[in-house]
């Protein structure tokens, strides 16, 4: 599956799941160029371009790639991802839809994530022996016991369950599940301020999508923004994803551990059929 194809499906698997009714208890669903605005309303010029906009710039790869490394030296750190995606209309009118999950993590096998949107949440729970989703607008929870690394939990609940793991790419990247090999343009787009933060803008096409990424400067290179836009639609619908880093967390290690209310209803993660 080619880089960052994940983000934009699971932000739509997201926003349908929380919107949707809860599981029943037979199974469980699971830039322009011309500048950038500063939350102050001042604009900020980026700089040209490095490269041109059919050229894959070994420095822009290379630039996911420091970025990817960095992110898998990360043990414990906890992020805010904010999503919007659109829906477009039979009649090409596009309808903008948010999210949001709040994760904690402590590498290399444990997690918590909190999704939510306006009318419903699904929570995640995975203390390295068992994991847990839980609906808790619906009280109901299913948990199967499973030992490995976040991301392998990640291909599994996927593979097994159709589970989408929101922001999944920030255990993927630098791995071979999230390969650089099949862009067909990577670009320098110059500077921009994300959060007051000055981060490096890049920008890419690969087939069906085209993404930018907006990386932050100085020795620990974030993600702050990602930008994804479908080309295999008419009407390029894009999904855009903020990203909010804590780097020293003081979460304890229950966060990882789902107990159960006394009223709590246990329901079968049912296998997707093959």
């Amino acid at each position: 599956m080619p880089l960052f194809r994940l983000n934009a499906i699971c932000l739509a698997v997201l926003l349908s799941a929380c919107a949707s009714s809860p599981p029943s208890a037979t199974g469980a669903s699971s830039s322009n160029m011309a500048g950038s605005m500063t939350s102050t309303g001042a604009v900020v010029a980026p700089q040209a371009a490095t490269a041109s906009a059919n050229a894959v710039d070994p420095a822009a790869v290379q630039a996911v790639k420091s970025m990817s490394s960095y992110l898998q030296t990360l043990q414990r750190f906890a992020v805010t991802v904010d999503l919007t995606g659109e829906r477009v209309l039979s009649d090409g009118q596009k309808l903008m839809h948010s999210a949001e999950a709040d994760m904690q993590v402590a590498r290399p096998n444990r997690v918590a994530v909190q999704t939510a949107t306006a009318t419903s949440r699904r929570n995640l729970y995975y203390n390295g022996k068992k994991v847990t989703l839980q609906f808790p607008d619906a009280n109901y929870y299913s948990s199967v016991d499973y030992t490995g690394t976040v991301a392998e939990l990640i291909d599994r609940l996927k593979a097994n369950y159709g589970v989408e793991f929101p922001a999944s790419d920030l255990f993927l990247l630098g791995t071979p599940a999230a390969p650089l090999d099949n862009l067909t343009s990577a670009m320098n787009a110059g500077q921009s301020l994300i959060d007051g933060v000055v981060c490096d803008q890049y920008a890419f096409r690969q087939p069906g999508i085209d993404w930018q990424i907006w990386i932050s400067t100085g020795p620990n290179p974030l993600p702050l923004k990602l930008v994804i836009t479908d080309l295999t639609d008419d009407a390029r619908p894009q999904s855009v994803t903020h990203f909010s880093w804590t780097m020293r967390p003081s979460f304890p290690d229950s966060r990882f551990t789902y107990v159960p209310s006394s009223s709590a209803k246990a329901i079968e993660m049912v296998p997707v059929k093959k």
